[in-house]
């Protein structure tokens, strides 16, 4: 399948690659061109060069701006999409972002799948990534092989694209309030002269075992912050859409509310270079450990 790929940041880099070894032609665009370099596919010079005779392009990028930044204007890939081909977003955005697309496509005779997935970089880098999936049954079905080759198995959520990026974001809130009560936790072990790894060991072995327990668990406990897997301000970006989509359907989340409070607590202290695990730590630093 001819395809453009659009963002090669840490995930966007191992989903491209992917689809590269799946056999589809890809065209790859990035904002700093070196990083579309090594992968095999055609270095495409702007957003628009990657769309052009496209039947799919895929986005995977930072958050709304940056995603707006390649689909409209002059240069952007709306405009040199075919009519008939889909752009597929696996990006974290807004529900109402995800909504403006929908509607930007339709009225260029295109169609637009939301395809947001969990996982880290690893993940992507392995083909291990899982796909939550909305939109058109038809468009569905041309991307399924798509998603297999980037990940380990898809979910279909909805036939309105908004929903998975809703999804999304409810995962994204969850796992942000493991890393606080994780790091709650250790740090009252710790205080209390327990050894955080023989805890860890404990909660991973028995109740806990669930990958984001183990992953995000040895995260804080071995203070590997650096190099980020998942930026700090994109954790912060994350909860803030979460909130906004509950104001919207009028849903109190209170304890994502705390959440925005702990993300902007890290990056008033200057963790913006930091994992968004690096909340875990703030519990022991209030702790006075």
């Amino acid at each position: 399948m001819k395809i453009g790929f659009i963002g090669l940041g840490q995930m966007g880099r191992g989903m491209a690659a992917n689809l590269i070894k799946a056999g589809h032609e890809v065209a790859l665009y990035n904002r700093t061109a070196e990083k579309a370099q090594g992968l095999g596919g055609r270095v495409a010079a702007s957003p628009a060069d990657a769309a052009r005779g496209a039947e799919v392009v895929f986005t995977m990028l930072a958050d709304d701006k940056a995603l707006a930044g390649v689909a409209y204007g002059e240069g952007g890939f709306i405009g040199a999409l075919p009519a008939g081909s889909i752009h597929v977003s696996c990006s974290t955005i807004s529900v109402a972002m995800a909504e403006a697309l929908s509607a930007a496509h339709a009225k260029a005779g295109q169609k637009f799948v939301s395809a947001p997935v969990f996982g880290r970089p690893e993940a992507a880098a392995a083909a291990k990534l899982f796909v939550a999936a909305a939109g058109a049954e038809a468009d569905l079905a041309t991307c399924q092989p798509l998603f297999d080759a980037i990940g380990q198995r898809t979910f279909v959520l909805s036939h309105e694209p908004s929903r998975a990026n809703l999804v999304k974001l409810s995962g994204n809130f969850l796992i942000a309030a493991v890393i606080e009560s994780l790091g709650e936790a250790l740090a009252l072990v710790a205080k209390g002269g327990v050894d955080e790894r023989a805890y860890l060991e404990l909660l991973t072995s028995t109740l806990f075992s669930a990958p984001v327990y183990k992953t995000y668990g040895n995260l804080i406990v071995e203070q590997k912050f650096e190099p980020a897997g998942f930026a700090a301000p994109l954790g912060q970006k994350d909860v803030r859409l979460v909130l906004e989509a509950a104001e919207e359907l009028n849903v109190p989340l209170p304890l994502a509310s705390l959440l925005r409070d702990r993300f902007l607590t890290l990056l008033a202290h200057g963790g913006a270079a930091l994992d968004w695990s690096a909340i875990g730590k703030l519990a022991a630093k209030d702790a006075g450990l």
